[in-house]
């Protein structure tokens, strides 16, 4: 009986309308899905997205979209399981969470960031010497060279000095119940997010509508807010190393201008998702999130993001999603999470994440991926076999994101 009321709530709420391909799930032969299938589905938005099977992108005067699905006008149906009790000013408790104490992420800079250009203040341009010109090896083996971007990630964080998590205990994907005490995260340095680049990526996140269809405004002081972004980011190894790699593939332009203007358009132009033009972005959904009409989160796979949303309350981590390969359960040192958690009271059943990499480092692996790869891309990363999964829309990043890799 129990099984069958389930099954009707389920339905209720649509659990059986799921073409994200980050998070479709198999409740009942979960033996039957291969890892991979488990955490992507491979079906995120057929209707939205493009998955190209060809090894290298090539660049199109054409913009091209497919078929969109038509959502109704109304907002999205946010389903609101979550409830936050208020102890006092400085604290918050999730019902049935261990409560904590409420952290405000250091904002002084970020009214700065509005300003125009010419009063904008920047980092140094890093120095590294050579290493950020790729080898022969490098550019014939996308493996090494994503290697390579993860050893040029001078921004990572280290577990223990930096920030700490707790994985809580561990689940299968389809398994609704919350298996974490507390939080995701126990703190994190104030000292992080005064980093630039940091600081910068924080102030792009209130930005946006979560919910998928409505149209964006982006308004002037948005729009330096993102060019300064990636100015920012430009002057590190990781987005240095990705411009030369780039350019020896003759895939961007041997300018530094002009490469800065691709990535600008690359990560923030607005186009259609859910039926409606102008109202998604690779940086919304890749990075921010979005909730489906439908009722469902879809990408959402950035850290960063996370810990201030978890801190805002908005975020109730739900426990670690278990690896395939028996043995390898992630603690507080593990960077690479495939995790379950609710979003202002909305499932995301399966979502990978780089915990503690730095904002240039996953822009520069994303891109990297789209331009120079395919679909999939098995690479290392450090000490992690990855799968980093691409989704095209024309000649746009529709969705990308990592796959701890069970090949």
């Amino acid at each position: 009986m129990e099984g069958l009321i389930k099954g009707l709530v389920d339905v209720a709420l649509g659990a059986h309308h799921n073409d994200d391909p980050e998070e479709q799930e198999h409740p009942q032969r979960p033996d039957r899905s291969s890892w991979a299938d488990v955490v992507s589905g491979d079906q995120e938005h057929q209707s939205d997205i493009h998955s190209s099977h060809t090894p290298q992108h090539r660049q199109s005067n054409t913009e091209q979209y497919p078929p969109q699905s038509h959502y109704q006008d109304s907002q999205s149906e946010t389903f609101n399981t979550s409830q936050k009790v208020d102890e006092d000013q400085d604290g918050w408790q999730t019902v049935g969470k261990c409560s904590r104490k409420k952290h405000k992420v250091p904002k002084e800079n970020w009214n700065s960031y509005k300003l125009p250009a010419d009063k904008q203040e920047y980092s140094n341009e890093v120095e590294v010497g050579s290493g950020v010109e790729p080898s022969e090896h490098e550019l014939t083996d996308l493996s090494s060279a994503c290697n390579k971007l993860w050893d040029l990630d001078l921004n990572r964080l280290v577990p223990g000095k930096d920030y700490e998590i707790d994985c809580g205990e561990g689940k299968k994907a389809y398994q609704k119940e919350d298996m974490a005490q507390g939080s995701l995260f126990t703190w994190v340095s104030d000292d992080v997010f005064r980093r630039p680049t940091f600081s910068r990526f924080l102030s792009l996140l209130d930005n946006y509508n979560p919910h998928q269809g409505y149209k964006e405004v982006v308004t002037p002081e948005e729009r330096q807010e993102q060019d300064s972004f990636i100015e920012e980011i430009s002057r590190t190894a990781p987005i240095k190393y990705l411009h030369n790699y780039l350019a020896s593939k003759g895939i961007t332009s041997q300018s530094y201008q002009d490469f800065k203007r691709m990535m600008t358009n690359l990560w923030f132009d607005l186009y259609g998702r859910g039926g409606t033009s102008g109202s998604s972005s690779a940086f919304e959904h890749v990075f921010v999130g979005e909730i489906k009409q439908s009722g469902e989160v879809s990408g959402f796979h950035n850290w960063l993001q996370f810990y201030h949303e978890e801190e805002k309350g908005n975020v109730d981590y739900q426990g670690y999603i278990f690896p395939r390969r028996r043995g390898e359960m992630p603690d507080s040192e593990t960077q690479l999470l495939t995790i379950q958690f609710e979003w202002n009271g909305v499932l995301k059943s399966v979502s990978s994440t780089l915990v503690g990499v730095s904002p240039e480092f996953e822009i520069a692996l994303y891109t990297l991926c789209f331009y120079a790869g395919g679909e999939d891309n098995h690479v290392q990363l450090g000490p992690y076999e990855v799968n980093i999964k691409c989704y095209r829309l024309g000649n746009r990043i529709g969705s990308v994101f990592p796959i701890a890799d069970s090949s």
